[in-house]
C-alpha cells in the first residue's frame, strides 16, 4: 500500500482550516467535504490546483465552485440524512458527491451531456450509488421525481424559478443564487411553509447564469 504524499497531505489540511476560517462550521459538512476530494473532479491544467480556495475552469465554458462557497451553501441547505437533494448545474459533480454522503439520495442534472457523462463516470468510480445524473433542461428542474426535500441551484436567476418552487416539499428548503448580471449576485435560502415561502439573504456570490435549454458540448 503507498503511503500518502506528505505534500499532499499538508495541502488537504490546509484546505479544511481554509474551510473552517471562512464559516465552514456544521461537522457534518467539513466530514463530508473531507472524505470527497477535490482532486479527481479538477482535471488537466488546473490539476495541481485542486486544494485551492479557488473556482477552476472545467469543460463546456463552466467551473468547479470555490470549495468554501460550496461548503456554505451546503451548509445552508441543512441536509438531512434522509433527504432527496435534487441539484440543478452538475458541473464538474463535486457538490453532488458532497450532497451524496449526506442526503439518502440525490438526482444532478445539467444542460450539458459531456459534464453530465464525465460527472456519472467519477461518481461510478468513487462508488456514490445514491446520486442520478440526468442531462435536461435545469431551470424546469425533474417534475417526474418531485417533490423534494432539498434543491440547490448552482447557476444565478434574476428569480426563483417557479418550477423549481413548485417541485419543493413542504418544510423543503432551496438554496440558490440571485442576481440580475454576474457582477451583482446573493446567495438566498428559500423555505416552503404551510402558508407561503420565506426568504433568507445569505451572502454575496458569483455563478454563471442558469440558462434555458440543452447547451452545445466544447
Amino acid at each position: 500500500m503507498n503511503e500518502p504524499d506528505p505534500d499532499t497531505a499538508e495541502r488537504k489540511m490546509q484546505f479544511l482550516f481554509a474551510l473552517r476560517s471562512r464559516g465552514v462550521t456544521d461537522k457534518r459538512v467539513l466530514a463530508a467535504m473531507e472524505k470527497i476530494d477535490r482532486a479527481p473532479f479538477v482535471r488537466g491544467y488546473f490539476a495541481t490546483r485542486a486544494y485551492d480556495d479557488t473556482p477552476l475552469p472545467i469543460a463546456c465554458g463552466q467551473t468547479i465552485s470555490q470549495p468554501s462557497v460550496v461548503g456554505l451553501m451546503t451548509q445552508a441547505l441543512r441536509v438531512g440524512a434522509r433527504d432527496t437533494v435534487l441539484e440543478i448545474g452538475t458541473g464538474s459533480g463535486y457538490q453532488a458527491a458532497i450532497l451524496s454522503v449526506l442526503a439518502r439520495r440525490v438526482y444532478t442534472v445539467d444542460r450539458h451531456s459531456r459534464l453530465v457523462r464525465e460527472a456519472s463516470e467519477l461518481f461510478r468510480e468513487l462508488d456514490l450509488t445514491n446520486i442520478t445524473s440526468r442531462t435536461v433542461d435545469g431551470s424546469h428542474g425533474l417534475p417526474e421525481q418531485a417533490p423534494f426535500d432539498r434543491i440547490l441551484v448552482t447557476a444565478a436567476a434574476e428569480d426563483p424559478p417557479g418550477p423549481l418552487l413548485a417541485q419543493l416539499k413542504i418544510g423543503g428548503i432551496m438554496v440558490l443564487p440571485v442576481g440580475q448580471s454576474d457582477a451583482v449576485q446573493r446567495l438566498i435560502r428559500v423555505t416552503r411553509t404551510e402558508t407561503g415561502l420565506d426568504y433568507d439573504e445569505l451572502m454575496p456570490v458569483r455563478f454563471v447564469p442558469l440558462l434555458e435549454g440543452l447547451g452545445r458540448d466544447t
